[in-house]
């Protein structure tokens, strides 16, 4: 039996329709696995956590350390007492989000802790990066 050669066509151009179907799924993939993370306008570099869970709270209360030791309430640098004047307006259930340097020192965040103990709010959150 004699076996038949298929005649070659010419090979004049690329087909790059299948090349752009793969770099828009590359594209989309790389967009949705992308995160942008918001740390706010104090420098601060968070510690580690192995459990960490993630809240969204609509309403709260951001205090900030830095690894100088310089306490924020939101964006305004305060002291122990005005920290603890400014608690004490804010609602017990609202919740508070402590966002501590890792480089701070300790006693800092046991001050903060402290003022948030003796004024009963009992929902904080110790924000870490995963």
């Amino acid at each position: 039996m004699a076996k038949f050669k298929k005649a070659r066509k010419r090979f004049d151009e690329i087909n790059v329709i299948p090349f752009i179907d793969i770099m828009l799924v590359l594209l989309v993939m790389v967009l949705t696995t992308a995160t942008f993370v918001n740390q706010g306008i104090i420098p601060i570099e968070l510690p580690d956590a192995k459990a960490a869970k993630k809240e969204d709270n609509k309403k709260e209360v951001t205090i900030y350390i830095d690894a100088k030791g310089d306490i924020f309430f939101e964006k305004e640098k305060v002291d122990l007492k005005t920290l603890e004047e400014k608690l004490s307006s804010v609602d017990k259930e609202q919740a508070v989000l402590l966002r501590s340097d890792k480089e701070s020192k300790f006693q800092d965040f046991v001050s903060v802790m402290d003022i948030l103990k003796r004024l009963n709010h009992e929902q904080l959150f110790i924000i870490t990066k995963e």
